[in-house]
């Protein structure tokens, strides 16, 4: 099945896996990177501007773009790059038969229940996505990473700025 099959909020959230058996391990690496002692004056965030899920495997994808042009810029310890929501929801899929002449099989069982294929975070509007502290020169590289990570999510965002206290 394609992402874009999985990147709308459907009927209840499946998290429970003490009932379920076989679900994908998640690609998420690490959720904090760089320096995460210091304090930062900038906190750069990429908030979501409409509610769906985001899928495990583009949590990671979007968290090396963002990491390695923060690295590369600015250096290991002059960043703090966090991922925000965790994904929870298991998702399912009908698994299909990819052999020739394979569409007369395919018609049976509507609303099949599917076996568990990866896991997805249901974010809501408004919410950050990923959130860069940087001091206030790497405020512009932050933005540009951020951006680059949004380019990887199936949902729009939208870089903010804000001032740590």
């Amino acid at each position: 099945m394609k992402a874009r099959n999985f990147r709308e909020i459907k009927g209840m959230p499946y998290t429970r896996r003490k009932y379920m058996g076989g679900v994908p391990g998640s690609r998420i690496v690490k959720f904090t990177m760089g320096n995460t002692s210091r304090k930062f004056d900038y906190a750069v965030e990429l908030v979501n501007l409409r509610d769906g899920q985001i899928r495990h495997n583009a949590f990671e994808a979007a968290r090396i773009a963002a990491n390695r042009l923060l690295e590369l810029k600015l250096g290991r310890e002059n960043y703090k790059l966090k991922i925000v929501p965790f994904p929870h929801h298991v998702l399912r899929e009908h698994k299909r038969i990819n052999v020739a002449q394979a569409d007369r099989f395919q018609e049976g069982m509507a609303r099949a229940y599917g076996k568990p294929v990866g896991t997805a975070a249901r974010v809501r509007r408004g919410s950050p996505i990923m959130i860069a502290e940087v001091p206030e020169e790497g405020v512009d590289i932050a933005k540009e990473a951020l951006k680059r990570a949004s380019d990887k999510f199936p949902l729009p965002c939208r870089v903010m700025v804000k001032q740590n206290n």
